[in-house]
């Protein structure tokens, strides 16, 4: 079955260039319309505009983290039905349980490809 993609805001955070654009490439290529944030109050200023589908978002970044980013829109009414799907170059347990703590549904370790992206987006997304 193949999703329709089309449309769908997403937005990547991440205090990396590259991770960014190799996002944004890739699913603008499927026809999702992608926001890109280079830190969580970054990303906070632009969720209240740009109402995002879904999110992804780093966890190492500088000044708010992932976590900190996460648990922000996840306690805002507005948002918190929001998936979030946390990034990180760690496959640790804890990360992955801390993640869940602050309300993330769903945990990708980067470097992570084209079909795990888009199979994000359809569990979370395309469900709704």
């Amino acid at each position: 079955m193949e999703a329709n993609f089309e449309n769908l805001k997403v937005m990547v955070i991440d205090d990396s260039k590259t991770i960014r654009r190799t996002a944004e490439t890739l699913l603008s290529k499927v026809g999702c319309a992608v926001i890109t944030a280079t830190d969580g109050f970054d990303a906070l200023a632009k969720i209240a505009d740009s109402k995002p589908d879904i999110i992804f978002v780093d966890i190492m970044m500088p000044r708010l983290d992932g976590y900190q980013t996460c648990a922000l829109i996840k306690n805002n009414s507005e948002f918190k039905k929001t998936p979030v799907i946390m990034l990180s170059s760690k496959d640790g347990l804890f990360d992955k349980a801390k993640g869940r703590i602050v309300g993330s549904d769903q945990y990708l370790t980067k470097p992570f490809s084209k079909n795990e992206l888009l199979d994000a987006i359809q569990s979370h997304v395309a469900a709704a």
